[in-house]
């Protein structure tokens, strides 16, 4: 496998969907770090050059992307000062519920549990005799 900012990416796949393993990168990043580096984007990963990768770690660190742990830093850091600053998208966090203006009544299943509270028919069973 190969290792990218210390991050292992798959090699039998194409650089540009390997290159999303990495927490902080999506396709339309990839997709401008390939043409800025002039990498072709349909090469396998394994088929790359150390040149090539590391054309790609260093494009990623003069541009200051931020990824992998300091990503998640910065985003758990976020959703702090929210919760401390008592902002209604920080209560939401608190208790684990949609953030974004998801409707909860009938999704947010995961979100709050996988609780379903459906009626049978309405009948009860009679009880079995003994």
């Amino acid at each position: 496998m190969a290792r990218i900012l210390g991050v292992d990416i798959p090699d039998n796949k194409n650089i540009s969907i390997s290159l999303t393993y990495i927490y902080g990168i999506g396709p339309s990043l990839v997709k401008k770090i390939l043409n800025d580096t002039k990498i072709d984007p349909n090469k396998k990963t394994n088929k790359l050059s150390g040149q090539e990768l590391n054309a790609i770690k260093d494009y990623i660190e003069k541009n200051k992307i931020k990824i992998e742990g300091d990503l998640r830093r910065e985003i758990k850091s976020n959703i702090k000062r929210l919760i401390d600053i008592n902002a209604y998208r920080g209560i939401r966090h608190i208790r684990r519920l949609p953030v974004r203006g998801q409707r909860t009544k009938t999704n947010s299943r995961t979100v709050r549990g996988n609780v379903r509270k459906t009626v049978g028919s309405g009948r009860r069973k009679a009880a079995s005799p003994t």
